[in-house]
């Protein structure tokens, strides 16, 4: 049902505010899901996790989410689009993949295939944790499973609106990161490219609607997160536990030096 659920808020574009994972550290993934975010990613490419580590984390979003006010769910960024690590993901308890470096409509198609049971797509049935949660009906899987595809490179940015008009995709999502490298960016939050960063971030949120599926972006604060809902975006994902985790001790630590 929370799967259900999920599907249907992300595609009515409801404003959803999520949380982002690196960390395979269950316990604390587990009191991250209780808090009250709409959804928690798991990061499999970028973040230290690996499969156990995601099958894992996501039964402690499951348990957190039990214990909380809102029934969050959990995601996985994966670490390429292709069948296997999509299929893997979802096999273990995902209610939506975030695929990364999107370039084209066909990277789209080939991306919801995978995610989807025939005669929609290719994924190959074996739901071994998601048969408890998702499913097990094919037909049923494919409606409740969401997926999203990562704007973060030039060739998307520059095939956005075909990306965003390709059948059976729910959404996009913007690596801020990535895509300011994309703009000519010397590092991450580069203030040389703010103008054409923002422009960017304008335009996919802009054909993301018209186009009538979800515009969502990561964010490194909640109130970076609020200004990019307000600005067109329906979904925000927050920051990560150990960028989190870095913070506290070094303010922990100023506090006590002082």
């Amino acid at each position: 049902m929370n799967a259900n659920v999920f599907a249907d808020r992300v595609r009515s574009r409801e404003k959803l505010v999520g949380y982002w994972v690196t960390l395979d550290a269950p316990p604390a993934t587990e009191r991250i899901a209780r808090l009250g975010y709409d959804y928690v990613v798991l990061d499999a490419q970028h973040g230290l996790i690996g499969y156990q580590g995601l099958m894992t984390g996501l039964l402690a979003v499951d348990a957190g989410a039990s214990l909380g006010e809102r029934k969050t769910v959990g995601l996985v960024r994966v670490e390429a689009n292709n069948p296997t690590p999509i299929g893997r993901a979802l096999d273990a308890g995902a209610t939506g993949v975030i695929v990364p470096l999107i370039d084209t409509a066909d990277d789209v198609a080939r991306a919801v295939q995978a995610a989807k049971y025939p005669p929609v797509g290719v994924r190959s049935f074996g739901p071994m944790r998601a048969a408890l949660r998702i499913g097990p009906v094919p037909a049923d899987s494919n409606a409740q499973t969401v997926v999203l595809a990562m704007i973060e490179t030039p060739l998307g940015l520059k095939n956005v609106a075909e990306i965003c008009a390709t059948p059976g995709l729910d959404g996009v999502y913007v690596g801020p990161s990535d895509l300011g490298l994309a703009l000519g960016a010397r590092f991450p939050g580069d203030p040389e490219i703010e103008g054409p960063f923002e422009e960017a971030v304008e335009l996919i949120a802009r054909t993301a609607t018209d186009a009538g599926i979800a515009a969502g972006i990561h964010t490194f604060d909640g109130e970076t997160a609020k200004r990019r809902l307000e600005q067109g975006y329906s979904f925000a994902t927050v920051a990560s536990d150990l960028s989190h985790l870095e913070a506290a001790a070094t303010a922990h630590l100023q506090a006590a030096r002082s």
